[in-house]
């Protein structure tokens, strides 16, 4: 069924809240990552890592969903990195104008990485 085309699962590493999207970020999505976001925040996460490590493939409406947690993520004065993308969503990424706002990494250990400098930082 349609609906279950993305699994998400929340976990924690190193204080950053990593959210898994296992499966298609599409329209369907929306309800999976927007409820996953809340729960982070209701917690206080300051650092959040969207892992598309697993993820096969994502059209404009899942862009759009994306582009919303950004705004939020702006908002609520977080810090929001993606890992796992294949080079081509990396590049849609960067087209869209998705990676002046979520740091774009090969790997969730380099985004875990590049979190603990900034938290050392900030």
């Amino acid at each position: 069924m349609l609906e279950d085309e993305l699994t998400v699962n929340i976990r924690q590493r190193d204080g950053v809240a990593v959210i898994d999207l296992i499966g298609d970020v599409t329209t369907f999505a929306e309800e999976k990552i927007n409820n996953a976001y809340r729960q982070v925040t209701a917690r206080g996460e300051r650092f959040i890592l969207f892992n598309f490590r697993q993820n096969d493939y994502i059209n404009s409406a899942g862009i759009a969903i994306l582009i919303g947690i950004v705004t939020e993520v702006n908002q609520n004065g977080q810090r929001l990195a993606v890992s796992g993308l294949s080079p081509h969503f990396q590049k849609i990424f960067r087209m869209v104008g998705l990676a002046q706002y979520a740091e774009i990494y090969q790997t969730e250990d380099e985004a875990i990485s590049a979190f603990k400098r900034l938290n050392a930082i900030e």
